[in-house]
């Protein structure tokens, strides 16, 4: 007799959470199919097969592992009445047919996985992104929430009608057309375009590997939709440029700390901001650095250069008793567990932080650049050029692969091109 029960797979993620699954055995043999969703163990109860209430879903996820349950003892009661011999697999297909499940419900366990992880840096963009394309694949009486009527373009027919399409659809006339709209309609760059496409791609790869479509929809790659990634140019400040950023005379005290967030980004080799923001005052040992970068966990340890030192001098003597932070935007938010709405709190924080550089301190300072955290990080790379191995630049970068910084610096080397076109216009 077959059964059915739902388990947390073996395999843990990255972020210390397990796969949930369905698991239908009969004669000894398993299938599993994948819910979509994922839990830490402690939030896992084996024996009642039920989400506790300390997860954020705990209810929305206790309902669908309902209904998963309640299909699969249906598929099995029936194959039990036909009394024929049937296999878990078999099962399994009854429960979820291959090639048909619905996109955009996809999209919402991609958007709700992202966040669950923490992920808000995808989370963010990505959400008004897959809601866009919802919007045009069905039209706009199919998606009502509180993005409605905020993306500035005239209401959408859509292509098809109902609640959802299965991945069979979503092809490469559907992306074509979709192309064709977002630079038509909307007036995107080709650069954010390809953000959207990739972001139907994590879609479907996402499906693919957990089993909800198969590979033969996919419609990305060669001789299918290309997505393509224009080269965009990076630029960092000049030396002169460096020289009045770091001079200029801010009275306000928002202005100054937003400066001396980017300065000191720049003297720790292009540091990301927020790496900066989180930078605690126990990080600082015996005139060096000690963090681990937030975007691929990789730890590391940097010398303190003299002018970083000021800086952090002139912080030292404000801090407060109880001060944890180099930079006080995030005192008060230490008890902040849930990765997600960390950084939703830092991406806010850069927000502002662009803002005041943008408006008052490149003024201030006499320049004509857009300035903004992150430049910072293309003015070292710049600065640096071709005067530091690309070895030393990728141990101060954290790449983990080599190729990366190559790819990276060379955004900024430019001496090859130039002597090169020297040695004809001279040689005339």
């Amino acid at each position: 007799m077959a059964s059915a029960r739902i388990v947390l797979r073996k395999k843990r993620n990255k972020d210390g959470t397990y796969p949930l699954a369905l698991r239908v055995t009969k004669d000894r043999k398993s299938s599993y199919i994948h819910l979509g969703y994922h839990c830490l163990e402690r939030d896992w109860d084996a024996a009642t097969q039920r989400v506790r209430k300390s997860h954020a879903n705990a209810t929305r996820l206790n309902a669908l592992i309902a209904k998963k349950l309640a299909e699969a003892n249906e598929a099995m009661l029936e194959a039990d009445t036909r009394k024929t011999p049937v296999s878990a697999a078999a099962i399994k297909r009854t429960i979820r047919p291959s090639g048909e499940a619905a996109f955009f419900a996809q999209a919402d366990i991609y958007l709700q996985r992202l966040k669950d992880t923490g992920n808000f840096n995808r989370w963010k963009p990505d959400r008004p992104r897959l809601r866009n394309f919802k919007e045009f694949v069905l039209g706009t009486q199919a998606v009502k929430d509180e993005l409605s009527g905020t993306h500035g373009h005239p209401p959408c027919k859509g292509l098809f009608s109902g609640e959802d399409v299965p991945f069979s659809v979503i092809d490469v006339g559907v992306l074509t057309q979709f192309r064709v709209f977002l630079k038509s309609k909307l007036k995107l760059s080709d650069r954010t375009i390809a953000n959207y496409m990739m972001a139907i791609q994590a879609v479907f790869t996402q499906a693919i590997r957990e089993g909800y479509t198969e590979q033969k929809f996919f419609p990305f790659g060669k001789d299918k939709f290309r997505i393509n990634l224009p080269q965009t140019q990076k630029s960092g400040l000049t030396k002169e440029e460096l020289e009045k950023l770091s001079t200029v005379v801010l009275t306000r005290p928002a202005q100054q700390r937003a400066r001396d967030l980017w300065m000191l980004s720049f003297y720790f080799a292009g540091m990301r901001a927020a790496d900066v923001l989180q930078l605690k005052w126990e990080d600082l040992r015996d005139s060096r650095l000690y963090y681990v970068m937030g975007k691929n966990n990789k730890p590391g340890s940097l010398k303190v250069p003299d002018k970083a030192q000021e800086i952090l001098d002139r912080y030292a003597t404000s801090r407060e008793p109880g001060d944890k932070y180099i930079f006080p935007y995030l005192e008060g938010f230490e008890h902040i567990s849930d990765p997600f709405l960390l950084k939703k709190r830092i991406a806010k924080i850069i927000s502002n932080c662009d803002k005041a550089l943008k408006k008052y301190v490149a003024p201030a300072a006499g320049l004509t650049r857009k300035l903004s955290l992150h430049l910072s990080r293309h003015t070292f790379a710049s600065l640096a050029g071709d005067k530091i191995p690309v070895q030393m630049l990728q141990k101060l970068y954290r790449h983990t692969d080599i190729k990366t910084t190559i790819h990276y610096q060379s955004n900024f080397i430019n001496k090859d091109a130039d002597e090169a076109l020297d040695a004809v216009v001279n040689g005339v």
